[in-house]
């Protein structure tokens, strides 16, 4: 081979590997994740937690992050709403993070620095274009992706399902089944495995006991729970506001029918009267039956008292009339 063959070859080499190098360079227009891509949404940046969900190796697939979406991020930063300025600066640093995560695939599509049919319409197009999944924490965008069939990753729904079951405060019951680390520690297990740690409960250990969470952990082992007894007992039903409801007009019924028993009336329509006790020592001196005594007997002495008070009035007030007028008689024959 000649001297001039070889120089050509090394120039044609150069020259593959010089548009090689430029073709890797050029925007990507279209996704080159062999696995599953994972549109990201501007919400999802701003809120940051994608982060530590990443770095947990839960993503299942390369996080794809439209160059409008950067565009849009840019464009809150540069508002004067200080809050919206602070949420779309920590989301640029977001992506800066992700692309410096190990074991973390992320890929920038440059699909346009601005999207003239917006934000949300144009992660709705890419992902039915790409077959791609849509990550986002918007609501109204997590409902327009249901409706077109596109799948989604809402980080909220994620949170939720990973969220204690039983808050502090919640009562439940639990079978104690052993002792705890300490002697009047009483443990028990939930349905889904979780250890809960009843205080001064090792005498009930075998059976089915009331408790109130008092708090929960999440460690790397799994979830634990502290609670205490309660001292109302398990066979105790609970009343429920209906019950409570039912017993109140009860109440009130039975009171109503003893209100009408009482002012039942005679034949000759006057009210029932109860009779009055009598003291006994006022039964034994009269000999009589308490029953007897009536009371008109000590109303007629005071009727007859009242006539003879009015007549001895009456007869000093003409004796003394005929005093006077004696009196005046004698001076005029004076």
């Amino acid at each position: 081979m000649e001297t001039r063959d070889i120089v050509l070859l090394a120039v044609t080499l150069i020259i593959l590997g010089e548009v090689s190098y430029l073709l890797a360079k050029l925007p990507k227009t279209s996704i080159k994740a062999k696995d599953r891509a994972i549109l990201v949404d501007t919400s999802v940046l701003m809120d940051g937690r994608i982060t530590n969900i990443a770095a947990t190796g839960f993503i299942g697939g390369t996080l794809v992050v439209p160059r409008s979406v950067i565009g849009e991020l840019q464009l809150l930063a540069d508002q004067a709403d200080a809050d919206k300025r602070a949420r779309a600066r920590h989301g640029l640093d977001v992506v800066s993070t992700l692309q410096n995560m190990e074991g973390v695939e992320v890929e920038i599509l440059q699909d346009g620095s601005k999207a003239a049919e917006g934000v949300d319409e144009r992660l709705l197009s890419l992902a039915k274009r790409e077959s791609a999944v849509i990550c986002t924490l918007d609501y109204n965008l997590n409902k327009v992706a249901v409706v077109e069939g596109i799948t989604v990753l809402n980080i909220n729904e994620l949170a939720q399902s990973l969220r204690m079951q039983h808050l502090p405060g919640e009562h439940m019951m639990i079978e104690l089944t052993q002792k705890g680390q300490d002697n009047h520690q009483g443990v028990g297990y939930l349905s889904d495995g979780t250890m809960v740690v009843v205080e001064q409960s090792n005498k009930y250990i075998g059976q089915t006991v009331l408790v109130e969470v008092v708090r929960s952990l999440q460690t790397a082992a799994g979830k634990m729970m502290f609670a205490r007894r309660v001292e109302r007992q398990v066979s105790k039903k609970a009343e429920t506001p209906a019950m409570v409801v039912a017993k109140t007009k009860s109440l009130g019924r039975s009171r109503r029918s003893e209100n009408e028993l009482a002012n039942v009336k005679h034949a000759d329509g006057q009210p029932q009267q109860q009779p009055k006790r009598q003291k006994p020592q006022l039964a034994q001196k009269q000999n009589q039956p308490q029953t007897q005594v009536q009371p008109q007997s000590v109303v007629k002495p005071m009727q007859q008292q009242k006539p003879r008070a009015t007549y001895h009035a009456s007869r000093k007030r003409v004796n003394h009339e005929d005093s006077l007028l004696k009196l005046v008689d004698s001076q005029r024959d004076d």
